[in-house]
């Protein structure tokens, strides 16, 4: 028996309809009424949309962006100005700015709705006497459902907006508070005597380094590469950690 012939090529006639019809097609790009479609992100994308910190185009040139250091951030066109989590978001606002333009946090209120569960306005003071400012703003945030934030620098608010990112996935056990009687208590009243360092940053410190032997030999350096623990904060808590608890006795002559 013969074996029958397989033939691959395409008949001429055949062939003809196909150059035809991609002339066709390729005349029905260049017209008004193709649009080329948009490739659209992988559900992969969308899942990793939110390991990093995004941040509105509208902060481009903020100061406080230089302090974000210890975790990833990019440009994206949200709403609000930084996004942390996927409920979480934050509002930017200083308090110069607020009394030049004090009908500006209602329109961006009134843009972001109802969206995030979590909402932060960070108030960044840049002025002597910002009290009355500070108290309608307050008024708002009860009003708006926001939770307020203060930072005294661009440094103070870079590290805020960090600080939120990095805790987006710890356990509610990292941040809850513990009876004052404990002795990691105990030590968490203790460094917050420290001027500027707040609960948040004693718990940093505590769960970097794990002991008290091991946050007293780090270096202001090796400090300030915590979250919210800038340099003139590391400086001052490794020199208070360094200081004689007892004074010297005067000799008696």
């Amino acid at each position: 028996m013969k074996e029958d012939k397989v033939d691959d090529e395409v008949p001429p006639s055949k062939q003809t309809k196909i150059d035809s019809s991609q002339d066709a097609f390729s005349e029905l790009t260049k017209s008004e009424f193709f649009n080329e479609p948009v490739p659209g992100p992988s559900k992969a994308a969308d899942s990793s949309k939110f390991s990093t910190l995004l941040v509105s185009l509208k902060q481009k040139g903020n100061p406080l962006l230089k302090f974000v250091t210890n975790v990833p951030w990019e440009y994206s066109e949200i709403v609000p100005d930084y996004v942390m989590g996927k409920t979480t978001c934050a509002l930017f606002l200083s308090v110069r700015y607020h009394q030049l333009n004090p009908d500006y946090i209602h329109e961006r209120l009134k843009a972001l709705g109802h969206m995030y569960n979590l909402r932060v306005l960070l108030v960044q003071v840049d002025v002597p006497e910002p009290h009355h400012a500070l108290k309608h703003l307050t008024r708002i945030c009860i009003l708006a459902d926001l939770t307020l934030m203060l930072a005294w620098s661009a440094e103070d608010a870079g590290k805020i907006i960090e600080t939120y990112k990095i805790y987006e996935n710890k356990s509610p056990d990292a941040i809850m508070e513990r009876s004052d009687t404990a002795p990691y208590q105990k030590l968490m009243n203790a460094l917050t005597t420290i001027r500027s360092v707040n609960k948040t940053d004693a718990t940093t410190l505590l769960s970097t380094f794990g002991t008290l032997s091991e946050l007293i030999q780090a270096q202001p350096n090796t400090l300030a590469l915590c979250p919210g623990i800038g340099i003139q904060k590391a400086e001052r808590i490794h020199k208070t950690l360094h200081e004689q608890f007892l004074c010297p006795s005067k000799s008696v002559k």
